[in-house]
Protein backbone atom coordinates (compact mmCIF):
# COMPACT_ATOMS: atom_id res chain seq x y z
CA UNK A 1 0.00 0.00 0.00
CA UNK A 2 2.83 2.45 1.31
CA UNK A 3 4.79 2.11 -2.19
CA UNK A 4 1.33 2.40 -4.27
CA UNK A 5 0.99 5.53 -2.87
CA UNK A 6 4.30 6.72 -3.32
CA UNK A 7 4.45 5.53 -6.92
CA UNK A 8 1.42 7.55 -7.57
CA UNK A 9 3.10 10.39 -6.73
CA UNK A 10 6.11 9.90 -8.65
CA UNK A 11 3.24 8.89 -11.89
CA UNK A 12 2.05 12.88 -11.40
CA UNK A 13 6.10 14.25 -11.60
CA UNK A 14 7.19 12.37 -14.43
CA UNK A 15 6.87 9.49 -16.91
CA UNK A 16 8.56 6.31 -15.38
CA UNK A 17 8.00 2.85 -16.74
CA UNK A 18 6.75 0.06 -14.75
CA UNK A 19 10.58 -1.68 -14.60
CA UNK A 20 11.84 1.94 -13.84
CA UNK A 21 9.35 2.31 -10.86
CA UNK A 22 9.74 -1.41 -9.67
CA UNK A 23 13.73 -1.23 -9.76
CA UNK A 24 13.40 2.37 -8.06
CA UNK A 25 10.99 1.47 -5.33
CA UNK A 26 12.92 -1.94 -4.34
CA UNK A 27 15.85 0.51 -3.50
CA UNK A 28 13.15 2.33 -0.78
CA UNK A 29 12.04 1.08 2.58
CA UNK A 30 9.03 1.32 4.81
CA UNK A 31 9.63 2.84 8.49
CA UNK A 32 6.74 3.76 10.85
CA UNK A 33 7.01 6.08 13.57
CA UNK A 34 5.15 6.64 16.72
CA UNK A 35 4.24 9.90 18.24
CA UNK A 36 6.92 12.26 19.22
CA UNK A 37 9.46 10.13 17.79
CA UNK A 38 12.00 11.91 15.38
CA UNK A 39 12.66 11.32 11.99
CA UNK A 40 15.47 13.35 12.03
CA UNK A 41 17.27 15.68 14.22
CA UNK A 42 18.84 19.25 14.14
CA UNK A 43 22.42 18.74 14.36
CA UNK A 44 22.46 15.54 12.38
CA UNK A 45 23.02 14.62 8.51
CA UNK A 46 19.70 14.18 6.94
CA UNK A 47 20.35 10.91 4.70
CA UNK A 48 16.90 10.80 3.64
CA UNK A 49 13.69 11.79 2.38
CA UNK A 50 10.42 10.82 3.70
CA UNK A 51 7.16 10.07 1.86
CA UNK A 52 4.72 10.03 3.95
CA UNK A 53 1.75 7.01 3.60
CA UNK A 54 -0.27 7.88 6.93
CA UNK A 55 0.28 10.25 9.63
CA UNK A 56 1.45 13.63 10.28
CA UNK A 57 4.83 15.68 11.32
CA UNK A 58 6.37 18.86 12.15
CA UNK A 59 9.53 20.18 11.04
CA UNK A 60 10.79 22.40 14.27
CA UNK A 61 13.79 24.78 15.51
CA UNK A 62 15.22 24.91 18.62
CA UNK A 63 16.42 28.74 18.81
CA UNK A 64 19.16 30.04 21.27
CA UNK A 65 17.34 30.28 23.94
CA UNK A 66 16.25 27.01 23.69
CA UNK A 67 12.25 28.09 22.93
CA UNK A 68 11.10 25.49 20.16
CA UNK A 69 9.55 26.69 17.08
CA UNK A 70 7.22 24.68 14.84
CA UNK A 71 8.13 25.45 11.10
CA UNK A 72 6.20 23.38 9.00
CA UNK A 73 3.73 20.50 9.05
CA UNK A 74 3.57 17.19 6.79
CA UNK A 75 0.48 14.88 5.80
CA UNK A 76 0.00 12.37 3.81
CA UNK A 77 1.46 11.74 -0.05
CA UNK A 78 4.14 14.86 1.05
CA UNK A 79 7.88 14.73 1.16
CA UNK A 80 9.54 15.45 4.50
CA UNK A 81 13.48 16.20 5.10
CA UNK A 82 15.53 19.05 6.00
CA UNK A 83 16.05 19.50 2.40
CA UNK A 84 19.20 22.02 2.91
CA UNK A 85 21.02 19.04 4.97
CA UNK A 86 19.84 16.26 2.62
CA UNK A 87 21.37 18.62 -0.21
CA UNK A 88 24.79 19.61 0.95
CA UNK A 89 25.43 16.84 3.65
CA UNK A 90 25.89 19.66 6.21
CA UNK A 91 24.01 19.94 9.85
CA UNK A 92 20.39 19.80 9.61
CA UNK A 93 18.94 23.04 10.67
CA UNK A 94 15.53 21.60 12.25
CA UNK A 95 14.28 18.19 13.60
CA UNK A 96 11.15 16.52 12.26
CA UNK A 97 8.96 14.45 14.89
CA UNK A 98 5.97 12.55 14.40
CA UNK A 99 3.18 14.05 15.78
CA UNK A 100 1.01 11.09 15.46
CA UNK A 101 1.69 7.82 14.45
CA UNK A 102 3.37 7.80 10.69
CA UNK A 103 3.85 5.63 8.14
CA UNK A 104 6.40 6.50 5.37
CA UNK A 105 8.51 5.35 2.40
CA UNK A 106 12.24 6.34 3.34
CA UNK A 107 13.94 7.32 0.10
CA UNK A 108 18.00 6.74 1.47
CA UNK A 109 20.19 9.32 -0.36
CA UNK A 110 21.53 6.63 -2.60
CA UNK A 111 18.06 5.44 -4.08
CA UNK A 112 17.92 8.99 -4.79
CA UNK A 113 21.50 9.16 -6.64
CA UNK A 114 20.03 6.09 -8.48
CA UNK A 115 17.09 7.71 -9.77
CA UNK A 116 19.21 10.88 -10.96
CA UNK A 117 21.52 8.33 -13.03
CA UNK A 118 19.31 5.68 -14.20
CA UNK A 119 16.08 6.75 -14.30
CA UNK A 120 15.07 8.46 -17.72
CA UNK A 121 13.46 11.67 -16.05
CA UNK A 122 15.17 11.17 -12.84
CA UNK A 123 16.90 14.71 -12.76
CA UNK A 124 13.04 15.97 -13.39
CA UNK A 125 11.63 14.03 -10.53
CA UNK A 126 14.17 15.81 -8.10
CA UNK A 127 13.78 19.09 -9.87
CA UNK A 128 10.32 19.07 -8.83
CA UNK A 129 10.81 17.87 -5.27
CA UNK A 130 13.22 21.13 -4.67
CA UNK A 131 10.62 23.61 -6.38
CA UNK A 132 7.98 22.17 -3.94
CA UNK A 133 9.97 22.96 -1.21
CA UNK A 134 11.54 26.58 -2.18
CA UNK A 135 7.86 27.39 -3.12
CA UNK A 136 6.06 26.17 -0.07
CA UNK A 137 9.11 27.63 2.16
CA UNK A 138 8.64 31.30 0.00
CA UNK A 139 5.19 31.33 0.41
CA UNK A 140 5.34 30.16 4.10
CA UNK A 141 8.04 33.48 5.02
CA UNK A 142 5.66 35.88 2.97
CA UNK A 143 2.72 34.24 4.97
CA UNK A 144 4.51 35.21 8.04
CA UNK A 145 5.19 38.68 7.05
CA UNK A 146 2.45 39.89 4.84
CA UNK A 147 -0.67 38.96 6.59
CA UNK A 148 -2.34 38.78 9.99
CA UNK A 149 -2.57 36.11 12.40
CA UNK A 150 -6.41 35.52 10.88
CA UNK A 151 -5.29 35.43 7.57
CA UNK A 152 -2.34 33.01 8.63
CA UNK A 153 -4.87 30.99 10.57
CA UNK A 154 -7.31 30.90 7.68
CA UNK A 155 -4.11 30.26 5.08
CA UNK A 156 -3.03 27.10 7.04
CA UNK A 157 -6.57 25.88 7.06
CA UNK A 158 -6.63 25.89 3.14
CA UNK A 159 -2.90 24.31 2.75
CA UNK A 160 -3.62 21.88 5.59
CA UNK A 161 -7.14 20.85 6.09
CA UNK A 162 -8.06 19.04 9.06
CA UNK A 163 -5.00 20.03 10.52
CA UNK A 164 -6.59 21.51 14.14
CA UNK A 165 -7.82 17.98 14.50
CA UNK A 166 -4.79 16.47 14.21
CA UNK A 167 -2.21 18.57 15.56
CA UNK A 168 -2.08 19.84 19.11
CA UNK A 169 -2.93 23.50 19.38
CA UNK A 170 0.25 24.64 21.05
CA UNK A 171 1.97 23.36 18.04
CA UNK A 172 -0.64 25.44 15.72
CA UNK A 173 0.04 28.69 17.65
CA UNK A 174 3.81 28.03 17.14
CA UNK A 175 3.34 27.54 13.78
CA UNK A 176 1.43 30.95 13.00
CA UNK A 177 3.74 32.64 15.59
CA UNK A 178 0.98 33.82 18.18
CA UNK A 179 0.36 32.35 21.88
CA UNK A 180 -1.71 29.62 22.63
CA UNK A 181 -3.69 31.89 24.21
CA UNK A 182 -3.88 34.42 21.42
CA UNK A 183 -4.96 31.18 19.02
CA UNK A 184 -7.32 30.73 21.16
CA UNK A 185 -9.32 34.23 21.05
CA UNK A 186 -8.51 34.30 17.22
CA UNK A 187 -10.63 30.50 16.79
CA UNK A 188 -13.49 32.29 18.81
CA UNK A 189 -13.50 35.30 16.92
CA UNK A 190 -13.60 33.42 12.91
Amino acid sequence: MSKEALSAAIRQMITISDEEIEKFLSRCRFQTFQTKDFLGKQGEICQDIFFITKGTTRSLIIDTAGEEHTIHFSLENQFICDYTSFMLQTPATNSIQAVEETHTVVLPRNAIEWGYNNLQQGDKMGRLIAEYYFIYFDNRLKNQYLFTPAQRYENLSKVFPNIHNRVPQHMIASYLGVSPVHLSRLKKSL
